[in-house]
Formats: C-alpha cells, structure tokens, sequence
C-alpha cells in the first residue's frame, strides 16, 4: 500500500518524523509530501495564483511551497497518483472540536477523504509550557493505527481525526475513546493591547460536553472521531 504522509508544521517538524515512525506499523511504502514553511491554522486553504514549488530533498521526501491541502492535491494528482492512504500529522497541540475547521493538519486529512483515499489526523494536545515526547507519540499512535485495522477506511466520504492527550511521563498508555467531535463554540475573550485585539480565552478551559472530543482529551484518553468531508 503506498502511504502519503503530510503535515502543517512544515517538512522539519519533529512530529512528522514520529508519524512516519508510528505508520511504519502499516508495513506500506511511504512518501512524504510536506509543506516547506508551517501553515498552522491555515485551515483548508490552497494556492490557486501562483505555481507551486516542489523539491525532491531525499528519495521520497518532497518539500512544497504550499499549504497542507496543496501538498495532498498535488501528491494526488501528480507525484503520488497511487496513493491510497493519506496520514497528516503529528500536530503539535490539540485540534478538536471547532478546531477542525480552523486546522491545516484536518485538512491534509479531508483533501484525501474527498478524492476517496482512506485518510486520518493526527494531533497531540499539550498545555502551554510542557513538551511532547515523540517517541511515546509515535507508539501510541502506532496502537490506534493497528487497533482500526480495516476500519481505516472510515466510509465513503468519512475520515478519521486522532488526538492524543497531555499525560506524566510515569502515566500508563491512555485508552483510546471512539468519541464524536465536540460542537461547542470558542469563547469569544479578547484583550485590547498595542492597538489591536488580542485573543484571550485559554484552551484548556474552553466549554466542552461530556462525552466529546475534548472531554475525551482533556481527561487523558485517545480521541478518535469519525468526520465527514462535507
């Protein structure tokens, strides 16, 4: 099986390194197809006014001047036609509920999805000041790749949207929680400062319903959501 991965937070990103680590589980043969810069919170948005740069940095491994659907779309179109698995990620933070729309990683995902390629996100949520051990990321990403098994394919025009929590080091490898995407919206604070608004609402507080993406996450499970393209 050819495997496509991608990601938002640019080809150097340490999480992209441990996606490809946790996709090995798949046995496929991988490409990776990543943007050059990091286009976090660039949601789906692709380049449509000027050409696309792409450079081949490595056997397999190609850089992009785009954003992470361009990578998706020309991987999918041109370098990469027989794709049949699309992984974005590992995101460096959260990227649940509402963040769904706001995330390029999601994107990368749902690009896939709507030219009907098995697609999936991944995301690791983390509080502002603690660091993220990859190498954990990887394996427990590497669980939920194995324990989806043919439910891969999430259904026609589905995909699937992973997010791993923020846990001790010490802590035992968290369950992983089929959960639907939380709908509540992002509280609306802002703080005026050096002219301009400044969004102000912390993260980790933001509402949540019991059951949800977020709740899931927040309390130290693995978040797995099936969404749909449209």
């Amino acid at each position: 099986m050819k495997i496509l991965l991608t990601n938002d937070d640019g080809i150097d990103a340490p999480g992209l390194e441990a996606l490809a680590a946790a996709a090995e589980c798949l046995g496929g043969d991988v490409v990776v197809v990543a943007p050059a810069e990091p286009h976090s919170g660039c949601g789906h948005r692709v380049t449509t006014d000027r050409p696309l740069v792409v450079e081949e940095i490595s056997a397999g491994r190609f850089r992009v001047s785009g954003t992470p659907a361009d990578c998706v779309r020309l991987a999918l179109g041109r370098l990469v036609p027989e794709t049949r698995l699309v992984i974005s990620g590992i995101n460096d933070g959260g990227n649940l509920g509402a963040d769904i729309h706001l995330s390029g990683t999601v994107a990368a995902a749902r690009e896939a999805a709507l030219h009907g390629r098995l697609a999936l996100a991944a995301s690791h949520y983390h509080r502002r000041g603690t660091v993220i051990d990859w190498s954990r990321a990887a394996d427990w990403l590497a669980g939920v790749l194995h324990g989806l098994g043919d439910r891969l394919g999430a259904g026609a025009g589905e995909f699937w949207n992973v997010n791993l929590p923020d846990l001790p080091a010490t802590a035992s490898p968290p369950a992983v929680v089929e959960c639907r995407v939380d709908p509540s919206p992002f509280a609306l604070g802002y703080r005026m400062a050096d002219g301009g608004w400044y969004y102000d609402s912390s993260y980790h507080d933001r509402p949540r319903v019991a059951g949800g993406d977020v709740a899931v996450c927040f309390a130290g499970g693995i978040a797995l959501s099936r969404l749909r393209v449209v």
